[in-house]
């Protein structure tokens, strides 16, 4: 009651940025487990804690729904509540099937996940009379300024939002959470700075998750394998008031040549909190119901899983007719097999072994859309060869800082011990959000586009290039830099750019001013974005106890041009060990009863750890794509993790001969 008034909390779902539309303490409904219903502010945080403990809350109970099963919740057809949601869908399902030599239908479950980044979720508020400045992680600071000031009404250029490192985001740290506004509000209620740093369990809550999805799943299949039908119906999990759409049906129908699609997506609204952003957020759950249906269609059409996919390969779109502007997805499958050693497959099911272990060897298609999204840069050459970027965008600890200062090195030819980045600061030029893999590329195109316009001024018409301090024309002859900056009477020349990408919507840099991210991209109308890639995984399975390993994995892939290849190895790497987590540990399990989740900490919500690891592999195919943007680069942060679960359920099939379709897969589910 005394939080006082709020302005706008509009959803990121419906082109706002708060993770609900819920105001906080706004109400004396409880929505879901979890909802902030009051906060506690102390000296110190024990007594903060201590006093929490003692505040009582006294409500009455109703029977929750929780879950996709439940009784009581309300389902909806995507494509009613959200218009920008799509069902894409050609030809005639039923006619596909129906010419099919082999016909093949199948129900895929994956659960509740959340993030559970090690760092707790903290966020510090600080007045200065009317001007704000927030201290909180964020993959977005510009949109939290401009969405923070709205829900405060407060003016956007009094409020500042600073996170110059990120640390574990994952998606979870993507939209504006309601505890900001209540402690910005609290800190200008009592006049003083105050921090919030929120418990583990907290965390399950506080933020967002990946809702749980079933998925059915219908091939139609000539005796070759060509595809004559697919069809894919989904149902996702999402909070009442809000309608929060994964929708990854739009990339799971650009995978493979059909003439005969049809998809459908709804939405169960339960009490629970909003779902949101989590790593390949309609990638991982769809794909895994595509990628583990093709191998059940293999194995019923007596079929190599690899040579299904090849015969069905496109160079577009099949529910657009748009043509891909690469793809290497079987150039990354040859590579991958060719490591894996494939070819030395036996494969009937169970038909491997060593001693009591049962081998098994599986594979899927991993892929991501390309996208982009508008960015602003600064970018400043002084006369010493030193270079100064500045552009408000995020280091979740992908390495952003080094590919994008590699970006300034390489157009203005210093070392990179010269080049300065600065990132995560509102008031910097506005950079995108940190999610759907768009920071490398959209970033870096802004820096090379400021960086163009330094060499221009240093180089005229003529052009050249600027390698170690000096000026390099295309006739050979060179100057020093620093001459050049006397000849033009300047110590510093500071150039400012906007990078809008093709397809984006008139006004989209405004709309980044104003914490509109504007990503485009993917699948289009015109053309298809992807980056794509093979994994392969070796399970072993314990003919006794039937403990699951995964001693062996091999992943290709081909993400357009690698700004770093050490950066990019750390993220097939950090993928592909996400995704065996999510085949065989990760699940947020759910009370039925009272719509809560029971294993909110870190000893019961399970992750890989050291042990579970063995060998990975990564190959990196080359490819060059200078349709995706000026700088070549395809997205790659979110690409790994998508093809692993559905390559670790196949392989435990091949060692077993028991297909099991829901996730995770653990012990009891091989008995």
């Amino acid at each position: 009651e005394n939080a006082g008034p709020w302005g706008e909390f509009k959803f990121f779902g419906e082109g706002g940025e708060a993770s609900t539309a819920v105001p906080p303490l706004s109400s004396d409904r409880v929505r879901h487990d979890g909802e902030i219903v009051a906060m506690v502010i102390a000296d110190t945080y024990e007594a903060a804690r201590e006093a929490a403990y003692k505040v009582q809350v006294a409500f009455e109970e109703e029977r929750p729904s929780a879950t996709l099963e439940s009784p009581g919740t309300e389902i909806r057809e995507a494509a009613e509540v959200n218009p920008e949601h799509e069902d894409p869908s050609i030809g005639n399902i039923e006619e596909g099937l129906a010419q099919a030599a082999v016909v093949f239908e199948a129900e895929y479950r994956t659960p509740a996940q959340h993030h559970n980044p090690i760092e707790l979720f903290a966020t510090t508020c600080v007045w200065n009379g009317d001007e704000l400045t927030v201290y909180e992680p964020s993959q977005f600071v510009v949109g939290m300024k401009n969405g923070l000031a709205r829900q405060l009404n407060a003016e956007p250029a009094k409020v500042r939002v600073v996170s110059r490192f990120v640390g574990g985001a994952f998606g979870s740290k993507g939209s504006l959470t309601p505890r900001t506004a209540i402690v910005a509000r609290a800190a200008q209620q009592i006049g003083r700075p105050v921090k919030l740093v929120v418990t583990r369990d907290q965390g399950f809550t506080i933020a967002t998750f990946r809702a749980e999805t079933r998925h059915k799943v219908r091939l139609g299949a000539a005796r070759d394998g060509t595809l004559t039908a697919y069809g894919h119906e989904a149902w996702e999990l999402t909070s009442r008031p809000d309608n929060y759409v994964v929708g990854g049906n739009k990339n799971s129908v650009a995978m493979y040549a059909c003439p005969n699609i049809a998809t459908k997506v709804h939405l169960v609204k339960a009490d629970r909190n909003t779902p949101g952003f989590m790593r390949s957020p309609p990638e991982v759950p769809y794909m895994y119901a595509l990628e583990a249906a093709m191998d059940e269609l293999a194995v019923a059409l007596d079929m190599d899983p690899v040579e299904l996919r090849r015969v069905n390969d496109t160079d577009k779109n099949p529910a657009t007719g748009a043509p891909y502007t690469s793809r290497s997805l079987m150039k990354c499958y040859d590579e991958a097999s060719r490591a894996f050693g494939w070819e030395r497959r036996d494969p009937r099911p169970g038909s491997m072994r060593d001693g009591d272990w049962l081998i098994g060897w599986g594979c899927a298609t991993a892929t991501y859309p390309t996208q982009l999204a508008p960015a602003a840069a600064r970018v400043r050459l002084s006369a010493d060869g030193s270079v100064r970027v500045q552009i408000a965008s995020h280091d979740v600890g992908t390495g952003a800082y080094t590919v994008i200062g590699q970006m300034a090195a390489e157009m203005l030819g210093a070392p990179m011990s010269k080049v300065e980045v600065q990132l995560g600061d509102s008031e910097l030029p506005p950079g995108t959000v940190a999610g759907g893999s768009v920071t490398t590329a959209s970033s870096c195109s802004a820096v090379m586009m400021a960086s163009e316009a330094i060499r221009a001024k240093l180089l005229g018409a003529e052009g050249g290039r600027i390698e170690n301090a000096r000026l390099v024309r295309p006739s050979g002859q060179s100057e020093e830099l620093a001459k050049a900056f006397d000849r033009l009477g300047v110590g510093t020349i500071e150039e400012y750019a906007e990078y809008t990408p093709k397809g984006s919507k008139p006004g989209a840099v405004a709309g980044l001013h104003n914490g509109r991210p504007g990503i485009v991209g993917g699948p289009t109308k015109d053309s298809t974005m992807f980056a794509f890639g093979a994994e392969f995984v070796e399970v072993r399975i314990n003919a006794r106890t039937r403990e699951i390993r995964t001693p062996r994995i091999v992943g290709a892939f081909a993400g357009g041009r690698i700004m770093n290849t050490r950066t990019a190895r750390s993220q097939y790497l950090g993928g592909l060990i996400w995704g065996v987590a999510s085949a065989l540990h990760e699940a947020t399990e759910i009370d039925p009863r009272a719509a809560r989740y029971v294993n909110d900490n870190i000893a019961e919500y399970l992750v890989a750890v050291n042990a579970d690891i063995d060998q990975v592999e990564i190959i990196m195919v080359p490819e060059v794509d200078e349709k995706v943007n000026p700088a070549g680069v395809k997205g790659i942060g979110e690409l790994a993790n998508v093809g692993t679960a559905a390559a670790v359920a196949n392989a435990v099939y091949h060692a077993t001969g028991k297909r099991v379709r829901d996730l995770p897969i653990r012990i009891e589910n091989v008995l």
